[in-house]
């Protein structure tokens, strides 16, 4: 959730090419299944803030970072999470392709210790392909509640390479690990990884087929590997070997003939290429249960009795809903309470400074122009972002953080699922919908996990409906100055959280609606099945949370939105300062925009706000108050009360909030959020779709909101409540 600065990066298998192997001297693959603290890992030993959220299907691309062991650099690249390397998804075929293809001098794979017999799966896989491998067995800690015994000497003489046990979050194991890697890395230990021997049938044809493969690989790959993938027919992977070697298979005709013979063989033994990879996997799944009974003791069988006892509630029909919207509902009631006095503080504090930057301008004699475009314009409206910005989401993504570190998350991808489905969308995309909560642009690049492209489009173009960190400063101001009228203390931060949560419940609602619309238009198909893990219930690290909140999250957003808001702010002063027969710029473009505006229940002043805050919405509400101000710059707003003040001199109703709010919600996507999507979809058409869609939707709901209240003769002048009532 949020945009980090690991939430964007280079694919994988693309990065490695770009590491200067002359600055580094060894790179190291960092290999895993999802949720088994591989992320942890890689922040431990690099320090950087990798997210670390405790979902399936997260790491979606790759991060590198460098430390230091022993006098020697090493560089870690952490390669998406997956259960195989026999790529059913693109995060399997990121991880296939670096280790693979991306030379590294050693691949950690990391396992969970509560579920090794899964987890050796993996690691089987990648002793096929290389036997430079080192094994981490990670979470030890919750093996040991779970009163899971593994026998770490005799796992590493089953596998024939290292294998080191870890608990990441507490830095146990981890010095050991690099001395382990760096043994590896520089051949200072002896290789003797575990083959598995697969059926006698595809070991004849394996064969029959290796000598031909011999010819033509390198030493890297080896060609028993090879040959069991061409029996496997896997074309990417084929195409993928064919640019590596630098030759087609299909021109070398004793390789052709070769393979001709091995699937004769095959499928002459009742083993037909459709049931190639089916037999392979039962292998490798016997291979991993033998091992696994050998080395692990399970003490206690019911280990997981309190996860699921848990989950019989947060996951049930009748309670999981209630339960998620009372969750969301304390997180925003604990934004809204807590941030009202820090944000007065800030705010005040940074007006202070701007006196003092005022009177220091006119010591130097500075023209008044000048003090206006730096002062009045770009430190004003920088001011009003930090102040309004910085507070919510200081208290927002430590909240968000804690039901995601402790695997909370991928319960509400269970709870929605169904909804998902009979929109015809994907269940994952309830996860890329959480994530747009932070940061839309995010939860865009969040949408590669979803395997399908037409379903990875839907979530791409319908993430923009649930409001992102930028616009929940905008819906908390309008909600506690228009909708709560004369009530006060504990009851009006509570009713605030509650409109809150009924708004992102809307935005929820719109999600399925447009997806259904999509699926059944535009972009027709079936929902895909997937496999969602849900993860066991962890104790979060309250400490490590609110560090990586404060310092990946809340300051990277900010200083986005500060590096958006101080050009905006130059650009605002000019428009509302350069006159044209007797009025501003901005008067002109408002009072052009305002008929058309005035249908949607907004007025010209403010649907400018919306068109010049595309960099970012976190500067919607700032331009709005310096288009209303009559000096043609922004004042400094003591509190909320005076801020309704003059938007109620300027118009303001509570039907003209409710639009704000309505098309807040639903409008065109930020500048960052369409920039991604192009990124993502490699497409201007669906880019600009992406653009439409949530616009086109939100202007009809406000047309329609507006024109209804009007048409029935509502009094838009009483308060919320009074009309409520009525």
């Amino acid at each position: 959730m949020g945009l980090t600065a690991g939430s964007t990066g280079l694919h994988a298998i693309d990065h490695a090419l770009f590491i200067d192997r002359n600055t580094v001297d060894k790179i190291i693959a960092l290999a895993g299944n999802p949720n088994v603290g591989k992320s942890t890992v890689f922040n431990s030993l690099t320090g950087l803030n990798q997210h670390t959220g405790n979902w399936p299907g997260k790491t979606v691309t790759n991060a590198s970072g460098n430390y230091t062991h022993q006098g020697n650099t090493f560089t870690l690249v952490d390669i998406p999470g997956t259960y195989s390397l026999m790529a059913n998804s693109p995060e399997e075929e990121v991880a296939r392709d670096f280790i693979c293809f991306g030379c590294p001098d050693t691949t950690v794979v990391i396992v969970d210790a509560t579920l090794m017999e899964r987890n050796l799966n993996l690691v089987l896989q990648t002793l096929e392909i290389t036997d430079r491998v080192v094994v981490c067995v990670n979470l030890m800690d919750e093996a040991k509640k779970k009163k899971i015994q593994i026998d770490i000497h005799a796992l590493e003489k089953q596998l024939g390479v290292p294998v080191i046990a870890t608990s990441a979050r507490s830095g146990k194991g981890l010095t050991e690990l690099m001395d382990a890697v760096s043994a590896v890395s520089f051949d200072r230990v002896r290789h003797n990884p575990y083959g598995v021997i697969y059926d006698k049938p595809i070991e004849e044809a394996l064969h029959l087929l290796e000598p031909a493969v011999s010819k033509i690989t390198q030493s890297n790959i080896p060609a028993r590997w090879i040959s069991l993938k061409l029996l496997d027919g896997d074309e990417v992977l084929i195409h993928s070997l064919e640019e590596h070697l630098g030759e087609r298979f299909c021109d070398n005709t004793l390789l052709i003939h070769s393979l001709n013979q091995a699937r004769l063989h095959l499928a002459a033994n009742q083993i037909p290429q459709n049931r190639h990879r089916d037999v392979i996997v039962s292998c490798l799944m016997k291979a991993s249960e033998q091992i696994a009974n050998k080395t692990v003791r399970i003490l206690k069988v019911n280990h997981n009795d309190r996860d699921r006892k848990i989950d019989r509630i947060l996951t049930s029909r009748r309670f999981g809903l209630p339960v998620m919207a009372l969750l969301f509902g304390t997180i925003f009631w604990l934004t809204i309470i807590g941030a009202n006095y820090p944000s007065d503080l800030i705010g005040t504090g940074l007006f202070w400074i701007e006196d003092r930057l005022h009177a220091l301008f006119l010591s130097f004699g500075a023209p008044l122009w000048l003090d206006g475009l730096l002062i009045s314009g770009m430190y004003r409206t920088v001011s009003w972002v930090v102040a309004v910005m910085l507070p919510p989401m200081a208290i927002f993504f430590p909240l968000f953080t804690l039901l995601e570190d402790s695997g909370y998350l991928p319960r509400i991808a269970f709870n929605l699922d169904n909804f998902f489905k009979k929109a015809c969308a994907h269940g994952k995309q309830a996860l890329t919908m959480c994530m747009g909560f932070g940061c839309n642009a995010a939860g865009v690049v969040g949408c590669r996990i979803i395997e399908s492209p037409r379903e990875r489009l839907i979530a791409v173009i319908t993430n923009n409906f649930v409001p992102c960190n930028g616009r929940f400063p905008t819906l908390i101001a309008i909600i506690t100055m228009f909708f709560l009228g004369s009530v006060t203390g504990v009851l009006k931060s509570a009713l605030s959280a509650l409109i809150l949560v009924s708004v992102i419940v809307l935005g929820v609602v719109m999600t399925l609606m447009i997806s259904r619309i999509l699926s059944k238009t535009i972009l027709k198909g079936l929902p895909s099945s997937f496999t969602l893990e849900l993860p066991p219930y962890r104790r979060p690290q309250i400490g490590k949370v609110i560090v990586r909140s404060i310092f990946d999250r809340t300051l990277f957003v900010l200083l986005r939105a500060v590096s958006v808001a101080a050009p905006a702010g130059l650009l605002i002063w000019i428009m509302a300062n350069v006159t044209v027969g007797g009025a501003s710029v901005l008067t002109h473009c408002a009072v052009f925009l305002d008929p058309f505006a005035k249908l949607l229940g907004l007025d010209g002043y403010i649907l400018m706000a919306f068109i010049l805050g595309f960099p970012a919405n976190e500067i919607v509400l700032p331009i709005i108050i310096m288009s209303y101000m009559a000096s043609s710059s922004m004042q400094e707003i003591s509190n909320l009360d005076t801020l309704r003040h003059l938007l109620v001199q300027n118009g303001w109703t509570w039907l003209t909030a409710v639009c704000v709010m309505l098309f807040s919600l639903m409008h065109w996507p930020c500048s960052t959020t369409c920039l991604t999507i192009k990124k993502e979809t490699k497409s201007l058409k669906w880019t600009l779709v992406s653009f439409l869609v949530p616009t086109v939707t939100g202007m009809v709901l406000c047309f329609l909101v507006a024109g209804g209240v009007r048409l029935i003769g509502l009094d838009e002048s009483s308060s919320f409540l009074s009309f409520l009532k009525a």
